[in-house]
Formats: structure tokens, sequence, C-alpha cells
């Protein structure tokens, strides 16, 4: 039977609920959720860290085969993916935006790369470098055995990115340029804090067990610092630009510890439902959001219209997780059961 922790679920849910608010002011245009609306783009940076978690504890932890991991990383992602990217395909018109990228770079996830604003599609950068990150990482824990290794290599990767921000700085950018903002070098990073929060767990296990005991003070601390950090983005400093994403993707990370710690065992209504949605909701909204807001005839700054239009996203997702995630799921559950190296089946 699968286990689930609340906590993430709650985080994830989070997630998805902020990417819902922004991308409602960036397609109907004002401000109706206020600064909730205005950072809400920081929930892709918090399912950044729950990815890096949640993949490095499965390859640390479960140390499943590489062809098994790979598999149900496919059937994971990419039948939803490939639904919404036809649908870009077959209604170009109505979904597309200023330009679109060739369909070899959506087919090979290689999109983001000088990615612009307004163009076709654009919300699929983020799937881009979490599926990069899914070939690199399981590679990357092989050659890297051992504990003080893997931790050396992490904090050099951790500096590469800055570095890559810091070099972008000099050439006039920001954090919100897009060369920065949609790169896989400005914003790998923020998958380490989750990888690192793994790596805690299989590598140190009795500190990480007394770090859990501490879920209000991780709470409160990393909330406090991504509050913080948040309320200076748009000052596009060189501090915000050089250590924004990696110092905000901490602060998550230590929101992750506190979800996995006592705290964690709260369950929020209607969190795991959003949570078992969120993929699908991520990928179907956006264009719906387009579809419905042009197409109805009320006020999309209205409150029936907000509804209609976030209800329209919502639901779109959770047709096409009933349709199309789900079944591919029950596959994946048969052709890749998740057998560890030397042990028996696992469900979770």
């Amino acid at each position: 039977m699968t286990t689930r922790i609340h906590g993430l679920d709650t985080l994830r849910a989070l997630a998805i609920a902020l990417v819902l608010m922004y991308h409602y002011g960036v397609v109907a245009g004002g401000g109706d959720f206020g600064a909730l609306g205005r950072v809400g783009w920081a929930g892709v940076d918090l399912f950044f860290v729950l990815s890096g978690y949640l993949i490095g504890n499965q390859l640390l932890a479960q140390r499943v085969p590489l062809a098994t991991f790979f598999g149900r990383r496919l059937l994971r992602t990419l039948p939803n993916y490939y639904v919404v990217l036809a649908a870009y395909c077959l209604f170009p018109v109505a979904l597309g935006g200023s330009a679109t990228a060739p369909l070899w770079r959506f087919l090979t996830f290689t999109q983001n790369f000088g990615l612009q604003y307004g163009q076709t599609f654009t919300h699929s950068w983020s799937l881009c470098i979490e599926e990069q990150f899914y070939v690199v990482l399981p590679l990357a824990l092989l050659l890297l055995r051992r504990a003080p290794a893997a931790w050396a290599a992490l904090a050099l990767a951790v500096a590469a990115a800055i570095s890559f921000r810091v070099h972008a700085w000099a050439d006039g950018m920001q954090p919100f340029s897009q060369e920065v903002y949609y790169s896989s070098f400005a914003r790998f990073d923020e998958l380490l804090p989750g990888v690192a929060i793994a790596m805690l767990k299989n590598f140190h296990r009795p500190l990480y067990e007394r770090v859990l005991l501490h879920s209000k003070p991780l709470l409160a601390a990393g909330l406090g610092v991504a509050c913080w950090l948040l309320a200076r983005f748009e000052d596009e400093s060189f501090f915000i630009t050089a250590f924004g994403f990696t110092l905000l993707s901490m602060s998550f990370g230590l929101l992750v510890l506190a979800a996995l710690g006592p705290m964690g065992r709260v369950r929020v209504p209607g969190a795991e439902s959003l949570a078992l949605w969120s993929y699908a909701i991520y990928l179907a909204h956006k264009p719906l959001f387009k579809v419905v807001s042009e197409g109805m005839g009320i006020d999309k700054h209205g409150a029936p219209g907000i509804a209609l239009v976030m209800l329209a996203g919502v639901g779109g997702g959770w047709l096409l997780y009933r349709l199309v995630e789900q079944p591919c799921m029950r596959l994946r559950a048969a052709w890749f059961p998740l057998i560890p190296y030397g042990g028996t089946a696992r469900t979770t």
C-alpha cells in the first residue's frame, strides 16, 4: 500500500496554488491575487526542491536499476506532456504565442535554451530542467558513491550555478531576464537542496533524525527567509541575481525538512488531491486559462470570472490526470515495479 507523507502533499498543493495565481495574472492581466500572485512564480522553485528530494531519495534509498528508474520516469512525465504538446500543435492559433520552437526541441526537452517570454508553451521550461536533471543525477550518483565525494560535487555544482549568474549580471542581466530565468545553467541548483536532504537522510541518518525533531523552527526559518527574499527579488540587485535563487531553494529545503518531521503528519483537507493532480494541472492550466478567459462573456477580474477560469484549469488538469496519467501509472507499476537491488518489491 502506498504511503503518503502529508507534509509533502501540502507543499505540492501550495506550489501548484502559487503557480495558478501567478499565471492567472500573466494570462488575464492585473493583480487579482495581490502579493501572492506577484510571487507565485516561486511555486516552480518549490517544485524543484521537492523533486530533488523525492528523486534523490529514490536513487539513494531504494537503489533501483537505471533501466527501471528511467522507465518509471518516462511513464510518469511523458504521456501528460505529449498530450498537452499535441494540443499546442493542433490549435496553434488559439494557443500559440509570439513564436514557437521547432518540434524537435520540445521532444528533446531543450526548448528552454533561447526561450523568450511570450512564446508558445513557455511554462514547459521547468520540465526541461527536471528532465535534464533526471538524466544527470543518477549518472552522477553512480560515480559518486561515497558521501564526501557527493557532498563536494554538490557544493561545486551550486558554486557553478552562482558563477553563471554572476557572469550574467556582468553582462547586464537580472534574475528575471529570460536568459537567466529559463536557463538550465542558472536554475539547476534549485534541485540540489532537495538532493542534499536525501543525502543527509541516507548518508547521515542519526543527524537527519535529530534535525527532523525541530520541525517548528525549521518551518519558521524557512518561511521567514523565503518571505524576506521574495520581497527583494523585484530589486534585481547583484545579491539577488547571484544568490537569490540558491537561497530561496535552501529556504524551501527547510520547509521540506519541516514537512518530513512531526509537523508533516498533519493532513490538510484537499492537499492530497491537489498534490496528486499537480503535474497534470501544471501542464494543462495555462492553455485552458487562455481559452476560457478570452472566450467567456463575463469580467475576468470579477469573482465569478476568476472562479470559472480557475475551475477550468484545475478541472482540465484533473481530467488529464484521470484519463492519461492514472492509466500510465498502472502500466508503470506493471512494467517497471520498484524492486531495489537484492530486495523485494516496494509500492511507494
